[in-house]
Parts: structure tokens; C-alpha cells; sequence
């Protein structure tokens, strides 16, 4: 009993001391990858430049009667989120019954339906925006359809997911009653999977509502469009307004959300 109290210490010992020395050494050759040349002998006039635009944002800029202004950009990012949400949370529920192994007899069913869904999501949000763009055209539209066609891979994947783990008992009891598939579906399956399903795509939307914010930066419309101008033309007044716009937004759009998804689950 002693010999085991007494080896056990010392073999925890030696495996921290391992994992330790294995993450000093990843650590060290993640730095020396990185090429450091030293500070530009601008860069304490830009950063106090920047500090000072932030401190002092461009209220002006919260309103404009005749041209872009703040609020319609937050307007038209809200609005590409809530579109780009509700294009996603209709399109994939047939991909999450395609991926959901036990909505079909055969694996190879349910796993292309698995590859397929993991095809999409390799594409960031911002390469989708700028296929879209080339295919649409600059605008509110390219984000819609970007942010539509991204979430659809994330979203098919959890109500799939949230199929898979479905209690099977009503769909035995209807089965074992004579109903057919259609009517399994109607009255075993939707009734469990449903307030789920509107709390991932509430909670799809909360990220969508951040990512809106910078697909404006290659064009695709929303409140990142000005952004961009702002910072090409070193305007930092006005982009600490737009920034401060967006963190008011986000913070709105999540609490707005929260009470959402507790009142629905």
C-alpha cells in the first residue's frame, strides 16, 4: 500500500513535467515561426491617432437626413442577419433529416448527407460573400445569400443532431398503430424537434449578427461598408462611432435573444 501512495505521486509527477516540456516546446517553435522587424516609427502617432478617434467618436455620423448614416447601417445588418437566418433555418431541415442516421435505413445515406454538410462549412462566410458578389453583384443581397448558404452547414448539422437524439417511443407507438412516414414525422418527430430547432437558429442568429458586421468590408452591404471607408481614409472618429454602434447592437441582439431561447425551451 505504501510502495503504491509512494509511485503514484512520482509517476503524476513525471507525466506533468512531460506535457509541460512538450508545450514549452510547441510554444517555442510557434515564436520562432514568427518574424518580428520591430515597431514602424509611426506607429505611437497612429495608435494615439486611433486612441483619440475612439475616445472622440463622430456623433454627427448617427443620423444624416440625406445620405448613409449609422443607423442605417446597423438597420441594414440587422436586416441581412434576420434574412440570412430565416433562409438557413427553412433550407437545411431537409439536409438535417438527409444527415440524421435515424431517419434512414442505410449509413451511406445518412454519411454523404454528413460529407455534404461538412463541404459547406469549410467555406468561411467572407469567401462565400465574395463568390456571391461576383455572381450578384456588390449589395445587401450577396450578404443575405452568403450568410443563408454558410449557416445552412451549422445548422443542419445540430438539427440533425437534435433528430438523432429524439425519444423513439411516439414513432414506435404510431408504427406499431399502422401510420404511415409522413404521419410519423407530423406527429413523433416535429413536436420533439422543434423548440430546439428555433433555438439554434436564435442562436445562429446572434452569431450571423457578427458576422453581417464584416461582410460589409468586401462589399456585401451592412454597417462594415462605411467602416471600411472610414478606416481607408484614417476617418477615426468616425469609425470609433461605428464600432461603439456595433457593440451597442450585439449586445441588444443578445439579450434580446437570451430571453428568447428561455421562453421557448
Amino acid at each position: 500500500m505504501k510502495l503504491d501512495t509512494l509511485q503514484r505521486p512520482i509517476s503524476s509527477r513525471i507525466r506533468f513535467w512531460v506535457i509541460a516540456a512538450l508545450m514549452i516546446a510547441i510554444y517555442y517553435w510557434a515564436i520562432q515561426g514568427m518574424q518580428f522587424e520591430g515597431l514602424q516609427q509611426t506607429a505611437g502617432t497612429v495608435s494615439k491617432s486611433i486612441l483619440t478617434g475612439f475616445l472622440h467618436p463622430d456623433w454627427s455620423f448617427v443620423y444624416i437626413p440625406e445620405g448613409e448614416d449609422l443607423l442605417r447601417g446597423l438597420l441594414d445588418t440587422l436586416v441581412i442577419s434576420i434574412l440570412g437566418t430565416v433562409v438557413a433555418a427553412v433550407t437545411c431541415i431537409p439536409f438535417a433529416f438527409w444527415a440524421s442516421s435515424n431517419m434512414s435505413r442505410q449509413w451511406a445515406v445518412s454519411g454523404s448527407g454528413k460529407v455534404v454538410l461538412s463541404i459547406i462549412r469549410v467555406f468561411p462566410e467572407i469567401i462565400v460573400a465574395i463568390l456571391f458578389i461576383k455572381a450578384v453583384g456588390p449589395g445587401s443581397f450577396a450578404g443575405v445569400l452568403a450568410l443563408g448558404i454558410h449557416s445552412i452547414g451549422m445548422l443542419a448539422k445540430l438539427y440533425a443532431e437534435t433528430i438523432e437524439n429524439i425519444d423513439p417511443g411516439p414513432e414506435e407507438a404510431l408504427l406499431a398503430c399502422g401510420a404511415n412516414r409522413l404521419q410519423v414525422l407530423r406527429y413523433a418527430v416535429l413536436p420533439q424537434v422543434i423548440p430546439q430547432f428555433l433555438s439554434y437558429s436564435i442562436y445562429r442568429f446572434e452569431i450571423n449578427i457578427r458576422s453581417a458586421t464584416t461582410l460589409g468590408l468586401v462589399g456585401a452591404g451592412g454597417i462594415g461598408t462605411p467602416l471600411i471607408f472610414a478606416l481607408q481614409v484614417r476617418n477615426w472618429n468616425r469609425v470609433g462611432i461605428i464600432l461603439l454602434g456595433i457593440i451597442l447592437l450585439i449586445i441588444l441582439t443578445d439579450l434580446v435573444s437570451g430571453w428568447l431561447r428561455k421562453r421557448i425551451i
